[in-house]
């Protein structure tokens, strides 16, 4: 029996993985299948300490270090075969992270001053934390409209948040930018990755930095880059901080996270973590040739999901982040690759925790077989990329016509409606941080990503966007009421279609990356928030959108649209063509009819009324206005989407003049 900082190594137990702390010491217990030995490291100060974990249970070791406490730094160096071709790639010279690490101490460094390895250090934390009265808003997927946002971008430019804040958990959670979030009345906040995360080599040797995140290491432990450390407060207790005042706003926080991968990458990448503890178990290697890796996600290797011990370590990852930090949901990268050859979606289908949570798949992989986009199982909501793709055809390139629009509108029915799924099933979005911005999207024919150095290579290629007639900034007023124009319909067709509305942070500011279509590496300026040059004209209006979504519940159906007449006495959608005539085979086949209406049927449970009363809405891709026949009726005019003040009251009877490429919602006064 060893004894370390005061205090002797005793047994322990196998659970729960990880280090935890009791009050009088703390257990630690690691899994490793095949490792031989396992080395408690300890960085008391300047002095290293270490120990041997002394029991092994079912393939986890353990030791209970009397006298230990938060704050601890820690680290293992596991014994084992270094031999590559059965899969093994044990190196008892370097330090490693524990999965389970709650808090990563000091970022990455040397593993000695005379040492090239690189490794991060654990820090043993106290969960405790004064919560008071928090509690998850709690809102229905049908009343939800997500903002993706990135951590460090959104307030770093901020003016209205203190200096010492921006960019941080606590800039994101401060009066200013609650304020904003309120203002544009969306209902979650969807962050980017905010586990901790490495930079790869190659940026850091060009200068640059992996500003997404898409390369986590620790899956518990918030990073420590967006931390303000104000009053020296613990990076996990600014995390809470955040959500508890996010939460008392009224906002969920829904964490993009990352457990296709990890950022040990291929058999050439830094061993830090998973692959000096059980490279065999952690990751899906080739059978044919244990020495490499299967590479789903693009990104050097895919984490091996089918092993029941990885799949407990995300399972437990994501119970923490629901049961401590108090997060609201997840989106989850590459999610196709959870699901290959493992238990995963049943896991968590079955999982009381996540049961009460929202989950959002990225629903694909680079791998065979990839692209699965529909056939997630009930309770979950996919990335609807044929949403973005079709209205961004329709609108901007003509590519994709009156019936491929209707299908997303209707909430993608086509893709989503089996096994009980609700049209909710669909994240229906415009723009995501992986792509244009909505004002690049209708500035730039083609990507500008020079500023990455990968010779404009990366990025998509085809991105059915339109330039408008002017690459980049332009002063032609045309061109620039084009842009004004498609840029509102854009976001009109968002927020009337079936499904759940995401809004790229920034796009409600006119924000712009200068044509780059892949910011990932651009920790500056360019992907930033510029609040000094905001549109406050297209704030109000995304406001104002998101407002009518709210008091319309045509536009929240619980329920799919089948044209059948329901309750209301009048079939729940009729679509028009023009002529005010239903739509037609021919019609819905036709590539040059630029124009529809869609009317919904009265959806009563709207706190003002509105909802009692049918709605329509008409849509005009063409170049000049479409009068629109209308039913009979008085009907009022909601939302003209190209107005100058588009939510301005204006009666219709008979006919409706929609102007060239905008929208209309009008709701129907009385027959």
């Amino acid at each position: 029996m060893e004894r370390l900082i005061g205090g002797p190594m005793l047994s322990g137990r196998p659970w729960p993985l990880g280090a935890t702390w009791d009050g009088a010491g703390v257990n630690f217990a690691l899994f490793s299948a095949h490792a031989e030995r396992v080395e408690l490291c300890l960085f008391v100060g300047d002095e290293l300490q270490t120990a041997f974990l002394p029991e092994r249970t079912d393939q986890v070791w353990h030791g209970y270090l009397a006298g230990a406490s938060p704050g601890l730094r820690y680290a293992y160096r596991v014994y084992g075969p270094f031999s590559p071709e059965h899969g093994h790639r044990f190196d008892a010279r370097c330090f490693l992270l524990d999965p389970y690490a709650r808090e990563v101490a000091d970022g990455l460094l040397p593993s000695t001053a005379s040492d090239a390895r690189l490794c991060a250090k654990a820090c043993v934390t106290d969960d405790e934390f004064a919560w008071g009265s928090d509690a998850p808003p709690a809102v229905p997927w049908t009343d939800t409209v997500l903002y993706e946002v990135h951590v460090k971008g959104v307030s770093r430019q901020h003016p209205g948040v203190p200096e010492a804040l921006r960019g941080t958990y606590a800039g994101l959670a401060s009066p200013a930018m609650i304020e904003h979030f309120r203002r544009l009345g969306v209902s979650a906040l969807n962050l980017l990755p905010v586990h901790f995360f490495l930079d790869e080599q190659r940026l850091l040797d060009a200068g640059r930095v992996n500003y997404w995140g898409y390369n986590s290491l620790a899956f518990f432990a918030p990073a420590a880059r967006y931390a303000a450390k104000v009053g020296g407060q613990s990076v996990c207790n600014e995390f809470k901080t955040m959500v508890r005042s996010l939460h008392a706003a009224g906002l969920e926080v829904i964490l993009d996270v990352v457990f296709n991968h990890t950022a040990e990458t291929d058999a050439y990448g830094p061993t830090l973590s998973f692959r000096g503890i059980d490279n065999l178990s952690y990751y899906r290697l080739p059978p044919s040739d244990l020495a490499a890796y299967e590479n789903f996600s693009g990104c050097g290797n895919t984490l091996n999901l089918a092993h029941p011990r990885v799949l407990q370590l995300v399972m437990d990852a994501l119970r923490y982040w629901v049961e401590v930090m108090h997060v609201d949901g997840f989106r989850f990268d590459l999610a196709a690759a959870l699901t290959r050859d493992s238990a995963f979606l049943a896991a968590v289908r079955q999982d009381p925790v996540l049961q009460r949570v929202k989950l959002i798949a990225e629903p694909w992989d680079v791998g065979p077989d990839g692209y699965r986009l529909g056939r997630f199982l009930p309770g979950w909501s996919e990335w609807n990329d044929r949403f973005r793709d079709d209205v961004r055809a329709f609108w901007l390139t003509g590519e994709a016509g009156v019936g491929q629009l209707a299908q997303r509108l209707a909430g993608s029915s086509e893709l989503f409606r089996f096994a009980g799924r609700a049209p909710q099933a669909s994240m229906n979005y415009i723009c995501s941080h992986d792509g244009y911005t909505l004002r690049d999207l209708l500035s730039f024919q083609a990507k500008h990503n020079e500023l990455n150095g990968e010779d404009n290579r990366d990025g998509h290629a085809h991105n059915f966007s339109w330039n408008c007639g002017a690459e980049g900034d332009s002063q032609d007023q045309v061109v620039v009421e084009r842009r004004r124009r498609l840029q509102r319909a854009l976001l009109a067709t968002l927020m009337v279609a079936q499904g759940v509305p995401m809004l790229q942070s920034g796009d409600e500011l006119g924000r712009t990356q200068a044509g780059n279509n892949n910011a990932y590496c651009q920790d500056n300026p360019l992907t930033w928030l510029d609040w000094s040059t905001a549109d406050s004209d297209l704030i109000e209006y995304v406001a104002g959108l998101i407002d009518l979504r709210r008091r319309l519940p045509q536009l929240r159906r619980h329920h799919w649209l089948t044209g059948e007449t329901g309750a209301a006495g009048q079939p729940d959608v009729v679509w028009w063509h023009p002529a005010g005539r239903p739509m037609r085979v021919t019609d819905w086949q036709s590539r040059k009819l630029a124009s529809l209406a869609v009317q919904l049927a009265p959806e009563p449970a709207s706190a003002d009324g509105l909802g009692a009363h049918t709605l329509l809405c008409l849509i005009n891709r063409d170049e000049i206005p479409v009068s629109f026949i209308v039913p009979e009726g008085v009907w009022r005019q909601l939302c003209e989407s190209s107005a100058r003040q588009p939510f301005v009251s204006v009666q219709r009877v008979k006919t409706s003049v929609v102007p060239a490429r905008s929208v209309q919602i009008l709701t129907l006064e009385h027959a």
